[in-house]
């Protein structure tokens, strides 16, 4: 059975007590959603959040990765919801309430399709890094709008009143005004007051007993009928307004203009990103709680579910809760059931308590809105100002507040995604794209060199350049990636950039990689690429930079562009590689050079001479032996096995050189594979042969014992060369 749905008593209580958090929250969230359309249709508002709590809580944990998750509407839908009604009722030819109620439930739907968009194209690991100036720029601007848009009804303005008017101290209603500053005190004191009840039901309940005390002096407030301070009378109550409400919702979206689509694409993208952020936040924080971890991906299906279960049925969208869901985790949900039942306990409160709405005082519902508009000014970024560095991202807050006050929020979001990809290319350009620079006489391949080609490298590998990329090769860095090569451009014969870390490549930068290849052919110079990602090279292939006539060479490795470019400068000074090479004599390998020839004539009888063919294997990792390998013709690669079954390519060997000196040594098994790569002509010189010969010839014995030392000295100096020039690359 999976975990999951293993159903435990606990998820009884778990559910039972998410839903007293949940639920009523829920409602007073529906309520502050469709406030901005006035008395009309905020019980509508109210049933909405009820029917998204029933909705959500049932759906989403089906399906969601998160099992013990408590889903239901929450302050980020709520503010925003009201924040898009507002705009859309003082935009240049405003809405009327019915066509933004309307609005507002296409919003719900396509922002419940889009999450459900993002869990499918497995999008919930990228949703979260939406740059923070654009998300606290744009939350500022939302908490702006609810401020302006809920000062009438804070105040108690007549019907039809302005954001003016509230100059006009003769028009404040002393009621309205006394139960919203209670529910702003309500709201800012519940942490004091409870620390299970969420803020605004604290709020909420505060701010309708200051209501009912007022009625004390003033009878008339107990009459619902006239009652301009309050929701009023539901037109259904019970199961009756959950149906009308589903009812409605289709009448609504089955009757709506066309037109109003290119009003809440962008809304509805907002808000399904921002509801996607709130639930994934959530669900780390309960990952910590639990020890557990989530599926991002199937969370955003199972919300994107939720949320579109919601809306087909009349209620409003939400999120995964932290609150409901501590809640949930400490009274004993341990499974998916704990969020089903969640919302069957929110459906039987539903039927009971929905005609207590009528007497929520719609100031108090003001009130609630002003702390949340209020806190959702991001205030600390004025901290931004301090410092030089941070003003750019003060300035990007502050460019996408003051566009969704003065314009709307839809343009407010595109400002925002516009400096959203501002930041990222000034944080690429700010970055170097040059991981690493070296030169060829710094920096070796894994081929060790005889001492003679050695100098020869030090003396002419300045003519080689080495640089390591990394990151994004596009319009913002190839700048100054340019000028990290023009001063070599007109020197080097070897360019070699290994992309091995680039992982993408506009065509403004393959256009500069084509710029330099053809200045260094202009001096019939080369530029190599290694480790080029198949999709990359497939991208060069599609632009006309790799051409067979190009002198532009790939490598699978910078090590084999580096050997590859060697060995053309050792050629250019008369080394011969590769199918020309002929088989040295036991004289003209570096072990035994000067020796006389009495003293080889006799060798020859100690050493034995063998063929290996290419990609066979001359010794494996844990072989015994205690060999020592002269190469006479040819190369080998020494390579390490590793877990995963790859092979890393530790060093490599030509004509003249020697290998396995360390079982020749210390007699242990061997430590790496020795692998032909080309056909060899060996001569093997055992330890036990060495020893007898050196009875006979000691000072040839000598001889040898110190050219090997001083041969493994030498690479032993060449690799501190190479590290020293990596650290200071």
């Amino acid at each position: 059975m999976n975990l999951s749905w293993r159903f435990d008593k606990g998820d009884v209580f778990g559910g039972l007590a998410a839903m007293l958090v949940a639920f009523p929250s829920a409602i007073a969230f529906g309520l502050i959603s469709t406030a901005p359309l006035g008395p009309a249709y905020v019980g509508y508002g109210a049933l909405a959040g009820m029917v998204g709590a029933i909705a959500l809580g049932l759906a989403a944990p089906i399906l969601g990765g998160a099992p013990r998750l408590i889903s239901a509407p929450c302050a980020p839908a709520a503010a925003m919801l009201a924040a898009f009604a507002t705009q859309f009722a003082v935009a240049p030819h405003g809405l009327q309430p019915a066509a933004i109620f309307t609005a507002l439930a296409l919003i719900g739907t396509l922002a419940a399709l889009l999450q459900l968009g993002f869990g499918l194209i497995k999008g919930g690991r990228f949703i979260k890094y939406i740059p923070y100036p654009v998300v606290a720029g744009y939350m500022s601007g939302v908490g702006v709008i609810i401020l302006l848009s809920q000062l009438p009804k804070l105040l108690g303005l007549p019907s039809g009143a302005h954001g003016q008017d509230a100059l006009n101290i003769a028009l404040w209603n002393p009621l309205a005004l006394t139960v919203a500053l209670a529910t702003i005190a309500f709201m800012l004191a519940s942490p004091r007051l409870s620390r299970v009840v969420p803020a605004p039901i604290v709020a909420l309940l505060g701010g309708t007993a200051a209501y009912f005390g007022l009625t004390l002096h003033s009878p008339a407030l107990l009459n619902l009928d006239g009652n301009t301070l309050v929701i009023g009378k539901m037109q259904s109550e019970g199961i009756g307004a959950i149906l009308d409400a589903a009812s409605a919702r289709w009448h609504d979206i089955a009757a709506f203009d066309p037109d109003i689509l290119r009003h809440v694409f962008v809304p509805a993208f907002m808000l399904a990103t921002l509801l996607s952020i709130d639930t994934l936040k959530t669900c780390v924080v309960v990952d910590n709680v639990t020890r557990s971890r989530h599926d991002s991906n199937r969370e955003l299906i199972g919300q994107g579910t939720g949320n579109l279960c919601a809306s087909l049925l009349g209620g409003m969208p939400g999120a995964g809760t932290l609150g409901a869901t501590l809640v949930n985790l400490n009274s004993g949900g341990r499974s998916r059931w704990s969020g089903v039942l969640a919302g069957g306990f929110a459906l039987a409160a539903a039927l009971i308590l929905s005609g207590l709405i009528a007497w929520v005082p719609l100031a108090a519902l003001a009130g609630i809105l002003c702390v949340i508009g209020f806190r959702l000014i991001d205030w600390h970024s004025l901290r931004l100002l301090r410092q030089r560095s941070t003003v750019l991202d003060f300035a990007v807050i502050a460019t996408v507040t003051v566009t969704a006050i003065a314009s709307n929020l839809m343009v407010a979001a595109g400002v925002g995604v516009t400096l959203a990809i501002l930041l990222f290319v000034r944080e690429q350009i700010q970055g170097s794209v040059v991981r690493r620079h070296g030169l060829g006489s710094q920096t070796f391949s894994k081929k060790q060199r005889l001492p003679e080609e050695r100098a020869v490298l030090e003396r002419k590998g300045a003519e080689t350049v080495v640089l390591e990329l990394h990151g994004a090769l596009f319009f913002g860095t190839t700048d100054q990636l340019l000028n990290e090569l023009e001063p070599h451009l007109g020197k080097c014969r070897h360019l070699v950039l290994d992309l091995k870390r680039v992982y993408s490549v506009d065509f403004t930068g393959a256009h500069l990689l084509e710029q330099v290849a053809a200045q260094l052919n202009e001096h019939g110079a080369e530029l190599l690429l290694a480790n080029l990602r198949p999709q990359l090279a497939a991208y060069f292939t599609e632009v006309g930079m790799l051409k067979p006539e190009s002198n532009v060479r790939l490598f699978a490795q910078s090590d084999d562009a580096l050997e590859w470019a060697e060995d053309r400068l050792l050629e250019a000074e008369g080394f011969v590689h590769g199918e020309n090479e002929a088989p040295l004599g036991l004289g003209q390998l570096h072990l035994f050079a000067s020796a006389s020839d009495d003293t080889l004539s006799d060798l020859e009888h100690y050493v034995h001479g063998r063929s290996i063919r290419s990609g066979d294997k001359v010794f494996a990792m844990n072989d015994s032996g205690d060999e020592l390998f002269l190469i006479r013709r040819g190369g080998v690669r020494i390579e390490l096995p590793l877990a995963d079954g790859s092979r890393y390519h530790a060093a490599s060997f030509g004509r003249g050189d020697f290998f396995g000196e360390m079982s020749f040594l210390d007699r242990l098994p061997r430590s790496a594979d020795a692998v032909a790569a080309s056909d060899l002509e060996l001569y093997a010189f055992s330890r036990a042969d060495f020893d007898r010969a050196a009875s006979h010839h000691p000072r040839m014995a000598n001889l040898v014992a110190t050219r090997l030392a001083y041969a493994l000295a030498e690479r032993l100096r060449q690799t501190n060369t190479e590290l020293r020039a990596l650290e200071e690359a």
